[in-house]
């Protein structure tokens, strides 16, 4: 068995795409995921499981299609995956706002293309970094007005992909060595 983050994007913004994070528990344990837990109203779940990332984050988007009627895309990582993510951390030294710090978490590694123009796009006081599958951003003047943010936020990505800032990605981690 091993404990995996389940990230949902673009949940419970506004009035669209509502989830209920004890009906989500509830639904997921339901097809026999086990220590499920949420984290905030966004779409963040920890929970064990013998099946690997790719295939659980399939059984959660046909989960909620089934049984809430939403599309919604859906990205997993292992507990070590994120442990990997964390340790990386390349913007340490210019990321002190862990709320203008975001892990993009995609599917695929973006391409080469993908990449140049997010770098392109980022203004001179933001930074962006592309490691296997995540992004790490740093936006110091917040993502408002960033056009990086927005074209990470975007669907041009060419690959599923869904953010969060860094204090959530820490949390969603020490949510994941939990007993």
């Amino acid at each position: 068995m091993a404990r995996l983050v389940v990230l949902l994007r673009g949940i419970n913004i506004g009035s669209r795409n509502r989830i209920s994070m004890p009906e989500l528990r509830e639904a997921l344990e339901g097809i026999g995921y086990e220590d499920v837990r949420t984290y905030l109203q966004s779409g963040n779940v920890v929970l064990t499981s013998t099946a690997s990332a790719k295939k659980v984050a399939r059984d959660c988007e046909g989960l909620i299609a089934d049984h809430l009627g939403l599309e919604i895309a859906v990205v997993a990582r292992t507990r070590t995956e994120l442990a990997k993510v964390v340790d990386r951390n390349p913007l340490a030294r210019l990321a002190k706002d862990p709320k203008r710090y975001q892990v993009s978490f995609l599917e695929t590694k973006p391409s080469a293309k993908i990449v140049r123009e997010l770098e392109d796009v980022a203004a001179d006081n933001e930074e962006v970094v592309s490691i296997g599958r995540e992004i790490y951003a740093w936006h110091p003047a917040g993502v408002a007005r960033s056009k990086l943010w927005a074209k990470l936020a975007g669907k041009n990505l060419g690959v599923t992909a869904t953010a969060r800032n860094w204090t959530t990605v820490t949390k969603l981690l020490e949510l994941a060595y939990a007993d």
